[in-house]
């Protein structure tokens, strides 16, 4: 990598996107997927005024687990076990983010907003997922309005080891790489990074950066034609960490397992942990500060 950053062209940013707001899950178990959470440092910091979904947080983190019974989101779950359900992106302008993706042939995503609430703008992901639009995270949020603080909860828990969102992952059908590439570069103004500058122990798939910098996207097809079964979803994510080892022996402190073999085991540059609930895994990689 060039270390003349004037050397290096600016992406566009269509959507002014400036990171990731929140990351959610939709389970029918959230007190199993919460003890998960609290495992990897996160902690529950508020509840829906009107829906059964709960907001963890560690840092600069947030995390919603729904499990509204009414939500498709989360009544979509398969087998009971939690799923990567939608991911919301900070905009500089929620409205005019969400018209410029409907313009270009994205599907609306229903809103559920009740009285008093706020309606955050979406449109339809992978499988059934969807992704939002925010442009309230800085004095005044979103959750100053839909949720309310969890009484004697420090809201604003510390990061196990600095950790940030690194980004995420997410599976399709095999062949469909250029297109959902296409999707992320024209929607959302995401650049591909080649395939020899790679992060994490995953090395697979396509890896595309946020025009804003600060997270990745990561396209895996299936390993092979017979393993694919044409489903497309959010799998998983990255979360960043400037000394992976010390995140790691902090996390297996608090009980979180790793995987640990001859093709993948924990090192300097990265870290994936056991799944657990049947789909829940976090993969932890190396950023710079």
């Amino acid at each position: 990598m060039t270390s003349n950053r004037e050397a290096v062209p600016e992406l566009p940013n269509p959507l002014g996107l400036e990171g990731i707001e929140f990351i959610e899950y939709a389970t029918l178990r959230p007190q199993a997927l919460g003890q998960v959470l609290e495992m990897m440092g996160f902690r529950p910091v508020a509840r829906h005024r009107s829906r059964e979904v709960t907001l963890y947080r560690q840092g600069g983190l947030n995390l919603v687990v729904n499990a509204h019974p009414d939500d498709a989101r989360a009544s979509a779950t398969e087998g009971g076990h939690p799923v990567l359900s939608a991911v919301a992106f900070r905009v500089r302008d929620a409205r005019l983010a969400h018209a410029r993706c409907l313009d270009l042939g994205a599907w609306d995503t229903p809103g559920h907003a009740q009285a008093m609430e706020l309606n955050i703008p979406g449109i339809q992901g992978p499988g059934a997922s969807h992704f939002f639009f925010v442009d309230r995270w800085r004095d005044f949020s979103i959750y100053d309005i839909d949720f309310t603080p969890i009484p004697t909860v420090d809201p604003h828990p510390p990061a196990i080891a600095g950790e940030r969102w690194f980004g995420v992952v997410q599976y399709i059908a095999s062949g469909r790489s250029a297109e959902w590439m296409a999707f992320y570069e024209q929607l959302f103004g995401f650049g591909d990074i080649p395939d020899d500058q790679r992060f994490g122990v995953m090395p697979a798939g396509k890896l595309m950066r946020s025009p804003c910098g600060s997270f990745m996207w990561q396209l895996i097809e299936p390993a092979s034609p017979d393993a694919d079964d044409g489903r497309e979803s959010l799998q998983r994510v990255g979360i960043g960490a400037a000394d992976v080892p010390a995140a790691v022996a902090q996390l297996r402190g608090r009980g979180v397992q790793f995987v640990d073999s001859t093709q993948l085991h924990p090192d300097d540059r990265g870290a994936l942990t056991v799944t657990q609930l049947g789909s829940v895994a976090f993969e932890l990689v190396h950023i710079t500060t």
